[in-house]
């Protein structure tokens, strides 16, 4: 071992969804929205000046967070964007989970929350979910130096009401509590009201589920002014200059037009409770996903089987070959004609 290796911070990192490069597949295992963004964001790709990348973009991403502030109705002092969720998150971690005490979050769960928490050197405990893949809202009344989880989680689909993540505010009030609603538009309903009672409440989203906009790498963070100061303040102690100002405009771009907006999480929604009666006529079973994805078990075939089956004919969907899930397959829902062709699969695979 060379002398600097003996200083290198070792961690074990994320594994992000294949990305494959060949042409003519069906990619159902990252999320992704199957429709392209709104109209008025291939209207200002159009418009974009290539001086905007001789200049340094606005540090304070403004426009957006004016687009924001409008469409979410709160102060513009009361978001915070970054280059996408993780990077949001990321940045929320190191500002906000210092104690000695753990950070609290489900045992099955968002896989870079244990990342993080190990590159920071913040110590955590994961709560387990029930056996039904539920978060129990009286799990989180420990000691503890602060909660996140997502709201639907993720990989399960299964949402937390409203009141049960009122309850988890409630019995926490000295630690930062923060709501990852990466797919919230998708079925469930959203806790950035509670900001308006609860000072300790982040809740994050981001552009890359229900808008379409992945690879623009687009998200942002909604809570009481006190908090998104302390966020702005450690942002701008390593980098000014997070987000282009490409991002910047389309993502002000994105949020002008409601109606196609809702009309595209409407249409996964539907194909999503389709993808239910689908699935369970398949043999498959299934919690009550409220997000853009289904997280499946086959009552008699192995789910790595069926990836790897499915994989064998350019379908790819994604599994986790960790305890207590590794014989759950997360599919994300696609357009009709994708998940019709996928069950045509599944029904070969399944004989």
């Amino acid at each position: 071992m060379s002398s600097w290796e003996a200083n290198v911070r070792q961690v074990v990192p994320y594994t992000p969804g294949e990305q494959p490069q060949e042409q003519n597949i069906i990619k159902l295992n990252t999320n992704e929205n199957p429709y392209p963004p709104a109209p008025a964001v291939q209207d200002m790709l159009k418009c974009l000046s290539p001086n905007a990348l001789r200049k340094y973009p606005d540090p304070a991403a403004g426009k957006l967070v004016k687009a924001l502030a409008d469409r979410y109705d709160v102060g513009p002092e009361q978001i915070f964007v970054g280059v996408g969720s993780d990077d949001v998150l990321a940045m929320a971690f190191q500002t906000f989970f210092n104690s000695d005490l753990p950070v609290l979050f489900p045992d099955i769960t968002y896989s870079f929350y244990d990342v993080w928490a190990d590159a920071f050197r913040i110590p955590y405990q994961q709560i387990p979910l029930t056996d039904s893949f539920e978060i129990r809202a009286e799990d989180y009344r420990i000691p503890n130096g602060g909660i996140i989880f997502p709201n639907p989680n993720a990989p399960t689909g299964i949402a937390l009401s409203k009141e049960a993540i009122r309850s988890i505010l409630q019995a926490n009030q000295d630690v930062v509590v923060i709501v990852d609603e990466a797919y919230v538009d998708f079925g469930a309903e959203t806790v950035i009201p509670l900001t308006e009672e609860y000072d300790n409440l982040l809740v994050v989203q981001t552009y890359s589920k229900s808008r379409s906009m992945a690879g623009a790498r687009i998200g942002f963070a909604i809570g009481s002014e006190k908090l998104i100061s302390c966020l702005q303040a450690f942002k701008y102690s390593f980098n000014s200059y997070t987000m282009s100002d490409a991002a910047i405009n389309l993502g002000a771009a994105a949020l002008s037009d409601e109606t196609y907006f809702q009309d595209t999480c409407r249409k996964i929604i539907e194909t999503r409770e389709d993808a239910k009666k689908r699935f369970a006529e398949l043999g498959f079973s299934f919690g009550d996903s409220k997000a853009n994805f289904i997280f499946v078990k086959h009552e008699r075939v192995p789910a790595k089987m069926i990836f790897n089956a499915l994989r064998e004919r350019h379908i790819y969907v994604r599994y986790f070959d960790k305890p207590r899930i590794d014989n759950y397959l997360r599919i994300t829902i696609g357009t009709r004609e994708e998940m019709e062709a996928l069950y045509a699969a599944l029904e070969e695979i399944l004989k």
